[in-house]
């Protein structure tokens, strides 16, 4: 059930990716599986999403190799949590390939629950300390898309994914 403080933690996270020209999403649990399957172009390759009634599509592979990898032209995650004030995502680094699968193909998908909004770098650094009591070793912060300036100009997507879409669960 969503609340007023995730309703301002969604619409701080919104205003932070604008910033950073990545999409959010809103949708409720019973839309984003038929969401993600249009927002996806294949080949795509995800992790399997821990939100109850909430799934990828049957033609997104589940088990990444270095070929799917390479071929994928998209890449679906959960994200453990968000931190709204800097438009950051959280991807955790587990067996089943979520680090990969978010930074390997052209466009990374991270899903999160409106619930897992958290509003600034306190309440994030809250959350690793429960994640890393719980037993959890490693976590990626993808703030927008790859940029560097090393050469001159600023530069969009040279690695990484050149596109991101944040998808919100409203309902959860």
């Amino acid at each position: 059930m969503s609340t007023d403080t995730d309703t301002d933690a969604v619409g701080q996270l919104e205003h932070a990716l604008e910033e950073l020209e990545v999409s959010l999403e809103r949708v409720s649990a019973a839309d984003a599986s038929e969401r993600l399957a249009a927002l996806l172009t294949e080949p795509a390759i995800g992790v399997k999403l821990p939100f109850e009634g909430v799934s990828i599509p049957e033609s997104v592979t589940t088990e990444p190799t270095a070929a799917t990898l390479a071929d994928a032209q998209t890449g679906i995650t959960p994200a453990t949590f968000a931190i709204a004030e800097y438009g950051t995502v959280a991807i955790e680094s587990r067996a089943a390939g979520d680090e990969p699968i978010s930074v390997y193909p052209e466009h990374h998908i991270a899903v999160v629950a409106a619930s897992d909004i958290v509003p600034d770098l306190t309440g994030g650094f809250d959350r690793l300390a429960d994640r890393f009591a719980a037993g959890g070793d490693s976590i990626v912060f993808a703030t927008g898309r790859s940029a560097t300036a090393d050469m001159g100009d600023l530069v969009h997507g040279v690695h990484g994914p050149g596109e991101v879409t944040v998808v919100v669960l409203e309902d959860r």
